[in-house]
């Protein structure tokens, strides 16, 4: 039995989304722009704040300001890479180490294929590497 492969852009759990309801404008139904501003955990601390420019990247990707803990860069994480939204202390957990956040491929708006491909591969190699912890 092969084991289900990782896809980076799909989150594992919609529970963890609090979706409005249909009627609201559609950058209000994306889960993930409700996320601003919460802290972000990887598996060994914090990395971050969802930035206020997440509506700029796509709605399976979300953008975490680093401040100065990797020189202010920005970086983008798939959804897949959530563990889980903790909507009362406001924190998304990924299931990823810092380093291997700091590593990853920098997110390209200009070769925004290109980035899709990259971030598939790299994310792909880690999760194989080293699989999720539930």
């Amino acid at each position: 039995m092969q084991p289900v492969p990782f896809i980076p852009w799909m989150w594992r759990d919609p529970s963890w989304t609090e979706a409005p309801e249909p009627d609201e404008q559609d950058l209000a139904r994306r889960p993930d722009t409700g996320l601003i501003g919460y802290e972000v955990e990887a598996t060994d601390g914090g990395i971050g704040k969802v930035d206020e420019d997440n509506a700029k990247v796509p709605h399976d990707c979300l953008m975490v300001d680093t401040g100065p803990w990797i020189f202010g860069r920005k970086v983008v994480l798939p959804v897949g890479t959530v563990r889980h939204v903790d909507h009362e202390e406001r924190k998304v957990h990924v299931d990823r180490t810092k380093e291997q956040i700091k590593n990853a491929p920098e997110y390209d708006a200009d070769d925004h294929e290109g980035y899709r491909s990259r971030t598939d591969d790299y994310y792909a190699e880690s999760y194989r590497l080293m699989p999720p912890m539930l």
